[in-house]
Parts: C-alpha cells; sequence; structure tokens
C-alpha cells in the first residue's frame, strides 16, 4: 500500500501539472496552492458495495462533489455503478480494466476561477456482483489557503473578468462540507464568502 500511495501520489502531481499547463499557469502551482505550511494531505479510501435485492431503495453513495483538489479512482472492472451528472442527466462511468477515473474536486474549481468544474457523481447499487473501488484523495493541506490563481483572473473571457469564487482556508471549507456534502456546492461557496465578509 505505501508504494501504490507513493505512485498514485506522483500521478496526481503529475496531472495537476498537466492542468498548469493546460491553463498557461507556471509549473508546479496548482502543487504549490495546495501545499500549506506542511504540504498537501493525501489519501486511499477501498469501498465495497454488496449486492442490493432492491437497488431502487437503496443509494450506494448519494450524489456529491468531490470537497478536496483531484480523486484518482480505480473502479471495479465488472461491475458498474458510478454515474455523473452531465447536461442534467445521469451518465454511467464503465467499468475498464486498468482505468483511472480522474476526478476535480471543489478546490481545483476555485483555484481555476471555475475553468474545471467540481463533477456531482454518485455510486448506485447493484441487485448482482460485489463492487469494489479504490479512491485516492490529493487534497490541500489544512492551512493552505485557497483563492482563484491570479493569472485566470482578468483574462479576455468576459466571464472570468472578476475572481468567481472566495478566498479561504481549506480547514474551514472542509469543517462546512461535512455538514453539507450531499448538497449543492454553491451555497458552500456562498456560505464561504459571507463567512468572509463577516469575519
Amino acid at each position: 500500500m505505501e508504494q501504490f500511495a507513493s505512485e498514485i501520489r506522483k500521478l496526481s502531481e503529475r496531472l495537476l501539472d498537466l492542468l498548469c499547463e493546460n491553463l498557461g499557469l507556471e509549473p508546479g502551482y496548482l502543487k504549490a496552492a495546495f501545499a500549506g505550511s506542511d504540504g498537501p494531505t493525501f489519501g486511499t479510501k477501498v469501498s465495497a458495495y454488496p449486492p442490493c435485492p432492491r437497488p431502487d431503495l437503496v443509494d450506494g453513495l448519494r450524489a456529491h462533489t468531490d470537497a478536496g483538489g483531484i480523486v484518482l479512482l480505480f473502479q471495479d472492472d465488472q461491475v458498474s455503478g458510478l454515474q455523473l451528472l452531465r447536461g442534467g442527466e445521469w451518465v454511467d462511468v464503465p467499468p475498464m480494466r486498468h482505468a483511472i477515473v480522474a476526478n476535480v474536486g471543489d478546490q481545483l474549481e476555485v483555484i481555476t476561477n471555475g475553468r474545471y468544474k467540481s463533477v456531482m457523481h454518485r455510486v448506485l447499487t447493484r441487485p448482482d456482483g460485489n463492487r469494489m473501488s479504490v479512491a485516492s484523495f490529493y487534497n490541500p493541506g489544512a492551512d493552505a489557503v485557497i483563492f482563484p490563481a491570479p493569472a485566470l483572473v482578468g483574462a479576455a473571457e468576459e466571464d472570468r473578468a472578476e475572481a468567481a469564487y472566495p478566498s479561504f482556508v481549506f480547514e474551514d471549507y472542509m469543517n462546512l462540507y461535512v455538514r453539507h456534502k450531499f448538497e449543492a456546492k454553491e451555497p458552500r461557496f456562498e456560505a464561504m464568502k459571507s463567512a468572509i465578509a463577516t469575519a
């Protein structure tokens, strides 16, 4: 597991560098934005979804966005269940052998000033087959201050002329997120904005 975690962490940082390149940010910008005083946080979660005789009555995992930075997911290569919300409709993410699903979290949405969006997703239960998944989370450090990258504010596109998101400490966002995980993300961003305005 230590070797697995080390390699997945390197892959996460490589993906962050590719996002920097795509966005025109200096190399390492996103990794530095996640650093805080003790570096980014990283964790892995293994989930099991046993067969459910009444999948119409039970959610495997309710719809939500991920709070952190980037999530790399090895999903089951036989049993489906993962769906993402696209254009107002739920779309299946088919199981694929040796594939890693990369998911953008709320913090990347903020730092990219909305150029990348965190994706609402869920896991359905199935009547047959055990579904397993291994999700690795590369997140900001607890005291990292998260805000839209200055290079992405005031860009040529009119809708990016101003910072669309507030600046906040990641731990403060997480404290709010744990109470409102299965709700829309936009009110969380607004709550952070209001908290800063009243502080």
